[in-house]
């Protein structure tokens, strides 16, 4: 139940990130979700792609620093408390999340968010045995 997400280091400076949603249009890849986290002299900006390999190639092929990580897509109750029991569930098996964000889309009356875990392994068998729905890589790719 893990999905692809790409990482890309940017020079803090004007016009880096048109260039990498530039590069990706021009080639059909679409931004499914991303979050971008910056310090003063850097960014990292982080992509779920419908095609990921083409993305990290592309990306790499033009100079940027590229890898991917494993994330989790977990199916949220969009309601208020909805996230909060998620994270509850985690904080109960002492799994810290290093970050999330959520996707652009929703599902049948729910958020999806994407969680990087430093476990992953521990957080998608916790999630599933708490019967949280995870979406697929296949099913994030493609929504």
């Amino acid at each position: 139940m893990k999905v692809k997400q790409i990482s890309v280091f940017l020079e803090n400076k004007s016009g880096r990130l048109e260039e990498v949603t530039r590069l990706l249009a021009e080639n059909e890849v679409d931004l499914r979700a991303l979050s971008l986290a910056d310090t003063r002299d850097f960014g990292v900006l982080r992509m779920i792609v419908n095609d990921h390999q083409k993305a990290h190639d592309l990306l790499k092929n033009a100079g940027f620093t590229v890898q991917f990580t494993d994330v989790v897509a977990a199916e949220v109750p969009d309601r208020p408390g909805g996230l909060a029991d998620i994270l509850k569930v985690l904080d109960e098996k002492s799994i810290s999340v290093e970050y999330m964000y959520a996707f652009v889309e929703r599902k049948e009356g729910k958020a999806i968010m994407i969680f990087r875990f430093e476990d992953v392994d521990s957080a998608v068998a916790t999630l599933e045995g708490s019967h949280i729905k995870l979406l697929r890589g296949d099913e994030v790719y493609n929504l």
